[in-house]
């Protein structure tokens, strides 16, 4: 489906008002077709055309044809200079736009539409005629190859070297996405037709992007690929365009062209319409040199450098069965030279008595291996050229390589990888062992535990490259070879664990592996360290179920009977006895087994703190107060500092105002000094803290009335003020 629109000056428009306006359209135009083509609807004369044109001097002007996409379809929009309007004054012009749906296009390209029937050169009788829909595009005259060949073999100074310069110009501009080629010539003609050939020699779907305008007053500000315009406004632009061709002149275009374009120059000469229709198709699976280059070889040319086959031997892996049949049976019967990979991708498929034995002797890499034990080579020599490429420093993309076989052919190819990377010297081990490589010879691990020196390596690697593979991986480790060097195990496990597990991962290895938790094994100091990451999480951590059961676990088991797993078992434990005791005394009992475990000092203060907050939002401050009572002085005095440090800053300092959530935790906090003082204990740092806090006069008059219904308690208090304003605190 296709719409129309007019657009041109007018008396009294389909809307009753006077000037440039659409003046006809299709009924049912798409929603935004109207303000997508409003943008390109403008035609400036050439600055030498004549000012004040009679009639017949009309068609001098240069017919603007301008082929883009608004709102995602093709625009097709043809301009033509009428001279004066309906008021005399000159300036008119007339557009004829045509808005079409994708399929509309389908085999056909845009600048075959130059000459076609279905452009009107003014507009209909009437105001807002309703246009038709345009039911099928029909090619204006002269626009076929045939014409086009014969037109340009006569266009004098070497129209073929220019045509070169050109393809390669705007093969570089629709491969950019952006910038653009001005065309130069005296008559629009010429233009157009240049448009067409280069279409012809572009893809459908190339083609089908390369806007162009066959005329633009301004090209430096043209939106399209492909531009005409004039000498004179090309002598008064700013010249911003990539590339410009006066086509008036003729010749080269200034540089070497590309194989690409010197192939399409090739096949017009000849008149070859067969080639330009192979190198289209083919340039639909890749780049125009790759396309132009398996057409050379197609036809034997031995000008063919490495660089461009091995761009060949690429297009050819990445479309495998999407090239056509015809290519193979040209590239065989060529008799042009051709590399290993291009003539065993040849053999595979039009010639299936090639023997790869000779090419697996001659391999270069890993890569040219797989692709021959792709084709069904001997085992033996599978394994024996992998070996030697692996052993060489030849493994190359090693993920790939073992990717693209399968069958009865993998086997020997892995094999051979292991041998030689057992081979190999140890530095080229190592450039080997990349991360992607050691995930695929993860994959295969039955084949690689039984290559320990390959092993060790890979599974470190992998564990570092995904943590959550690190308990798989342990297993691995610990099922390697007896005759493994005797540290080489322990080492890799101490690497991978640098990061401790989760107490349900080192459950998990403690469950599947106990032998390697016993006394003086490899990882029986691994609990200790995830005792560490539990004691960061907080409460909700150290209170999980799974922490309760490894520390039970550790319990039991005794990894390392008095050593870090067993101390940091005692200091987690004594976290959920502490916060959950009913009595201040047992409470106080699993504070000063905690202090005393012997853990590490940064385990036991993480724990220490968080048994800290959780006490001060959990427990009264009665319970707090008999707690701090029962400790030994040294937990005490970090018990206390604790509390007051948790405590929000204007509430820490005595400071008022103070929000009431703040006001009842500074309370409590003195409520537990006031009745430790009442319990004949005494804890200096934090009494001080409370003398400064109760001093000032408003937060006295405050806890007094807090405290007045306790006789006790603000007897206390006021004895706690008065130290505090006779020290001067």
């Amino acid at each position: 489906m296709a719409w129309q629109l007019h657009y041109t000056s007018t008396r009294r428009g389909p809307t009753g008002r006077a000037g440039f306006q659409f003046v006809a359209e299709t009924p049912g135009l798409p929603e935004g077709a109207r303000a997508g083509v409003t943008p390109y609807l403008s035609y400036r004369p050439p600055p030498g055309a004549p000012l004040s044109p009679e009639a017949h001097e009309l068609d001098r002007f240069p017919v603007a044809l301008l082929y883009d996409r608004v709102a995602g379809r093709p625009l097709l929009l043809r301009c033509r200079y009428l001279g004066r309007d309906y008021s005399g004054r000159y300036g008119n012009f007339f557009a004829h736009a045509v808005v079409a749906e994708e399929e509309e296009l389908e085999g056909l390209r845009p600048a075959e539409l130059w000459h076609a029937p279905l452009w009107n050169d003014g507009p209909l009788e009437g105001n807002g005629a309703a246009l038709p829909l345009l039911e099928e595009f029909a090619p204006g005259a002269e626009s076929d190859p045939e014409f086009l060949a014969e037109w340009l073999a006569g266009q004098g100074k070497d129209p073929y070297g220019l045509l070169a310069g050109l393809m390669d110009a705007v093969t570089e501009v629709l491969r950019d996405g952006h910038g653009r080629v001005v065309l130069v010539a005296d008559d629009v003609e010429p233009i157009a037709r240049w448009i067409a050939v280069v279409s012809y020699s572009l893809p459908v779907a190339a083609a089908a992007g390369m806007s162009f305008v066959t005329y633009s007053a301004d090209p430096d500000a043209a939106a399209q690929r492909l531009v005409g315009t004039t000498p004179d406004v090309w002598a008064s632009s700013q010249r911003q365009a990539g590339h410009a061709f006066h086509l008036d002149e003729g010749g080269p275009g200034g540089h070497a062209p590309s194989r690409h374009a010197r192939t399409v120059a090739a096949c017009w000469r000849a008149f070859d319409f067969a080639g330009l229709d192979a190198l289209a198709e083919l340039g639909e699976l890749g780049e125009p040199g790759e396309a132009a280059t398996l057409l050379s070889l197609c036809r034997g040319d031995r000008t063919v450098t490495a660089a461009e086959e091995a761009a060949v031997v690429r297009l050819v892996e990445r479309y495998g069965e999407r090239i056509p049949g015809w290519v193979w049976r040209e590239l065989a019967g060529s008799g042009a030279p051709m590399g290993l990979d291009l003539a065993l991708a040849v053999h595979a498929r039009v010639d299936d008595g090639t023997s790869l034995a000779a090419a697996l002797e001659s391999a270069p890499d890993l890569t040219a291996v797989a692709r021959i034990a792709e084709a069904g080579a001997d085992p033996s020599g599978i394994r024996a050229a992998a070996a030697r490429c692996v052993r060489e420093g030849g493994a190359g993309d090693l993920p790939s390589a073992l990717a693209r076989v399968s069958g009865p052919s993998r086997g020997p190819l892995l094999e051979g990888v292991l041998s030689g990377l057992a081979e190999a010297d140890p530095g080229v081990r190592r450039a080997t062992l990349t991360g992607p490589a050691c995930d695929a010879l993860y994959a295969e691990r039955g084949p690689l535990l039984a290559v320990p020196v390959v092993a060790l390596p890979v599974l470190v690697t992998v564990a570092s490259r995904h943590p959550g593979r690190r308990v798989a991986v342990t297993a691995d480790l610990l099922a390697l070879p007896t005759d493994s060097a005797a540290d080489e195990p322990a080492r890799a496990l101490a690497r991978i664990w640098t990061e401790p597990p989760s107490a349900a991962g080192c459950l998990a290895l403690m469950d599947a592996h106990p032998g390697a938790f016993g006394p003086g094994a490899a990882l029986a100091g691994l609990p200790s360290r995830t005792f560490g990451r539990i004691a960061a999480g907080g409460h909700a951590a150290l209170c999980a179920p799974e922490t309760q059961r490894l520390v039970a676990r550790v319990r039991t088991v005794r990894p390392d009977p008095g050593g870090e797993s067993a101390r940091a078992a005692v200091a987690v434990g004594a976290y959920t006895d502490a916060v959950t005791a009913e009595r201040p005394e047992r409470a106080a009992e699993a504070l000063a087994a905690l202090t005393g475990s012997g853990a590490a000092d940064e385990l036991v203060e993480d724990v220490l703190s968080t048994a800290a907050r959780r006490l001060a939002a959990s427990r009264e401050p009665p319970f707090r107060a008999a707690l701090l009572a029962a400790v030994p002085g040294g937990v005490r005095s970090r018990l206390g500092a604790l509390w007051a440090a948790g405590l929000p800053g204007r509430a820490r300092s005595g400071r008022s105002p103070v929000r009431t959530a703040e006001l009842a935790q500074r309370n409590g906090l003195i409520e537990v000094v006031l009745r430790l003082r009442l319990l004949g204990v005494s804890e200096p740092a934090l009494e001080t803290w409370a003398r400064s806090a109760a001093g000032r006069r408003l937060s006295a008059r405050m806890l007094d009335a807090h405290f007045s219904g306790d006789p006790r308690l603000r007897t206390a208090l006021k004895e706690l003020i008065a130290e505090a304003r006779g020290r001067g605190e």
